[in-house]
């Protein structure tokens, strides 16, 4: 299963950035093979708007049905909603063990958009 999560950096032990949107990186892995590759998120992150709408674009074309982050805003919820992407709560784990902690089904799921932060 194609999973993303939203990172501070580009590796498994760097940790999940709470932004969705405006991530440092947007790191995608497949829980059945444990690729990984690691897009970063310049683009987004320094855009005057739209930046959850398009990250959740990026999700969507890499084929992910799961986001693990810290917060989704009301656009990117929504976007990811469409899509059929769940989101989950990895707040203060690294990557690694953000996504172990999905395939033990121990993460909380996003079921409400957060706050949206401006810009």
């Amino acid at each position: 299963m194609k999973v993303v999560v939203s990172a501070l950096g580009p590796g498994l032990d760097d940790r999940v950035d709470e932004r969705f949107g405006r991530a440092m990186y947007l790191i995608v892995t497949d829980t059945d093979n444990d690729s990984l590759e690691s897009i970063e998120n310049a683009t987004n992150r320094n855009a005057l708007q739209g930046a959850g709408i398009a990250s959740a674009e990026i999700v969507s074309d890499q084929g992910a049905k799961t986001v693990i982050t810290g917060h989704l805003g009301p656009k990117a919820f929504a976007a990811l909603g469409v899509a059929g992407v769940r989101g989950y709560n990895g707040a203060g784990m690294t990557v690694r063990e953000a996504i172990a902690a999905f395939v033990a089904g121990s993460l909380e799921e996003l079921t409400e958009a957060g706050e949206a932060h401006a810009g």
